[in-house]
């Protein structure tokens, strides 16, 4: 019987897709180094939620053959140990692309209308003070930048185009015509940071993309810009994030991810009025958490039982493994 563990709590749907193959499937609580070593050194797969996973610990995981992640980012997993042992990794690439998509649009509508304001000044008592409220604006016709043209990016995209935006995209590793036949526009990564009314990432966060976005940037986008950040921390520097706030460099941000998460308590985002945080949630829909369970416990299913049903696309590592 294989064995197969759950790190970190999943919709119980992902269980009974595992219980119906027979695996013998449980949940590890503590995250403790030792104990994961204690616990996995025998188990087929993992669905790993956000728990980190070192190679000292797969180093004794005898008979693991897949890591599956409970979301799209991989960055808790050693991805190289994982190739140098032709281990797969999975995500969950279609599970979570509206939930996320539907946040993005939900802090571009908040903070270009300047809800946050409006509801504060109202539940004051100051409803007859609203032309002292700052200017707010709409998305038709504004210029979207999205950074990341994967199916996060393009179901933004999606939804932009839908309020009669102007969507441009910078992703080096899609060609033109494929963003031109979702009616958006290829541009490079300098003009569409100076282009941009709004701008929503969605990359991976590695060496090439960590501080992308930083003083630089910041000093060469309108001082209408809003951007907002539902992949990973790191992306966008979180001080060089905040002066621009502060000093008005831009108009407002949007953070689902940090770069220490949970974030301090004493962070100097905290004081600002022109951003909005959220912990981290933007795919944890319902909906969605159903989603990515299933889809995770079938990554793992079908890797180990039965390819012909496998989603190659969520093989991360598909090629080192010659899928």
């Amino acid at each position: 019987m294989k064995k197969i563990a759950i790190i970190g709590p999943i919709h119980l749907d992902g269980w009974e897709v595992l219980k119906k193959r027979n695996f013998e499937v449980f949940e590890i609580e503590d995250l403790s180094e030792s104990n994961l070593i204690e616990k996995l050194k025998d188990v087929d797969g993992i669905a790993l939620r956000t728990a980190k996973l070192t190679r000292n610990v797969m180093q004794q995981c005898w008979n693991l053959r897949i890591v599956a992640r409970h979301g799209v980012g991989y960055d808790n997993v050693d991805l190289d140990y994982l190739n140098s042992q032709k281990l797969a990794l999975a995500v969950t690439g279609t599970a979570n692309a509206v939930s996320v998509a539907e946040h993005v649009m939900t802090m571009f509508l908040c903070l270009i209308k300047q809800i946050n304001k409006s509801d504060h000044l109202t539940k004051k008592g100051d409803f007859d003070k609203k032309t002292s409220l700052p200017d707010f604006f709409e998305l038709y016709q504004k210029n979207i930048l999205i950074l990341g043209f994967g199916r996060i990016g393009q179901a933004v995209a999606k939804r932009c185009l839908g309020f009669d935006a102007n969507v441009y995209v910078f992703d080096p590793f899609v060609d033109k015509n494929t963003i031109e036949d979702q009616k958006c526009h290829k541009l490079e990564f300098n003009e569409g940071i100076m282009l941009a009314d709004l701008i929503s990432v969605h990359m991976p966060m590695n060496n090439e993309t960590k501080n992308l976005i930083a003083k630089d940037q910041f000093d060469n986008m309108k001082k209408n810009c809003i951007i907002v950040n539902t992949a990973r921390g790191g992306i966008i520097n979180e001080d060089d994030l905040f002066l621009a706030l502060k000093n008005k460099k831009i108009l407002g941000a949007g953070l689902d991810v940090f770069v220490e998460e949970p974030p301090q308590k004493e962070s100097p985002l905290f004081k600002l009025d022109n951003i909005i945080l959220s912990p981290h949630n933007a795919a944890l829909t319902l909906e969605c958490r159903r989603r990515m369970s299933v889809e995770t416990a079938e990554n793992i299913a079908f890797y180990l039982e039965d390819h012909s049903k496998l989603n190659l696309q969520n093989i991360i590592n598909r090629k080192n493994l010659n899928l």
